[in-house]
């Protein structure tokens, strides 16, 4: 069955255009933070995050592929992909597709790649929040606090600009248990790594973060918000404002499962 195309309209087309864009951005600020990581867009038809070091290694190797590319430049594509991270030593990594890309997907599966993991693009104009600020107490954190929190080792994006990042917390008796992430650029803020640990979850904290990190947004002057959803939140994101843009399929390597 043909995956329906989520992006036919200009709007949505230009929401899910500015979440990419986003999300690029945000990988280059995690790439300035890491030893010898990079985002590679030079590439045809692909950019790619390569993190050949510990500990962001084991989180960042994903490479976006463009959609619609004729047969000759996916494969350009591909080979490109494939090339920079054998170069950087590097197998285990994520090429993310988008569901409407089915030649793509094809070619990915022709070379044996695996889908692994599905995410959903989501975004919003942020004159369309559909939920009043959140009442609940919530503040900023520091890095070293979020990153306990997260289970991450104290040295991951050591040498980041923390301070790109807007993060607010949710504690309760003091403890930090709840925290999303947002990072702006060009008019659009990509809200990342919304998470509550397993005793405080079922109490609407995320719904509160991330409503609380769209109404910043719009103060700071962001026009548009875009995300990432796992398929249980869909739902929260939905309730706040977000639009459905597709399913990313995250397809990875024979032998580079992550």
């Amino acid at each position: 069955m043909t995956a329906p195309n989520l992006l036919e309209s200009s709007e949505q087309a230009e929401l899910y255009l500015r979440g990419r864009d986003t999300l690029l951005a945000s990988w280059e600020a995690y790439a300035s933070g890491a030893a010898g990581a990079a985002v590679v867009h030079r590439l045809p038809g692909v950019a790619a995050a390569v993190f050949p070091d510990e500990p962001e290694r084991a989180v960042y190797n994903n490479a976006l592929l463009e959609r619609d590319l004729c047969a000759g430049d996916r494969a350009d594509a591909l080979d490109a992909m494939e090339a920079v991270y054998a170069a950087a030593g590097i197998s285990r990594f994520a090429a993310w597709v988008h569901e409407t890309d089915p030649a793509m997907r094809a070619e990915l599966e022709r070379r044996c790649y695996t889908p692994d993991t599905t995410t959903r693009s989501m975004g919003m104009a942020l004159d369309d929040i559909r939920m009043p600020r959140p009442e609940i107490p919530l503040g900023p954190a520091g890095w070293a606090e979020y990153l306990r929190m997260e289970g991450l080792p104290p040295d991951f994006l050591d040498h980041a600009d923390h301070a790109a990042f807007h993060l607010l917390a949710a504690r309760v008796d003091g403890e930090m248990v709840a925290a999303a992430l947002a990072y702006d650029f060009g008019g659009d803020s990509g809200i990342y790594n919304v998470g509550t640990i397993e005793k405080a979850r079922r109490r609407g904290l995320g719904t509160a973060l991330t409503a609380a990190q769209v109404y910043d947004a719009r103060a700071r002057g962001c026009r548009t918000a875009s995300l990432q959803s796992t398929p249980m939140a869909e739902g929260v994101y939905a309730a706040v404002g977000f639009r459905d843009l597709g399913r990313i399929l995250e397809y990875v390597p024979p032998n580079g499962n992550r």
